[in-house]
């Protein structure tokens, strides 16, 4: 009753759209925060190795 009672207005709550719709955008947040850990990560690691001392080649 009560979840009707919201998809018709006489109650303040979240619709069963709504709940959809809030489900996937939290899914979505938690998959883009995990994207952006990996990123920062890789990049860490790039500028490790781009700070590692290079050894100088002599010519011939």
């Amino acid at each position: 009753m009560r979840q009707a009672d919201i998809e018709e207005g006489r109650v303040e709550g979240l619709s069963a759209a709504e709940k959809k719709e809030l489900a996937v955008l939290r899914r979505r947040t938690r998959q883009l925060e995990q994207e952006n850990d990996i990123l920062k990560r890789a990049a860490a690691n790039f500028a490790r190795e781009n700070m590692l001392p290079t050894k100088i080649l002599a010519g011939p």
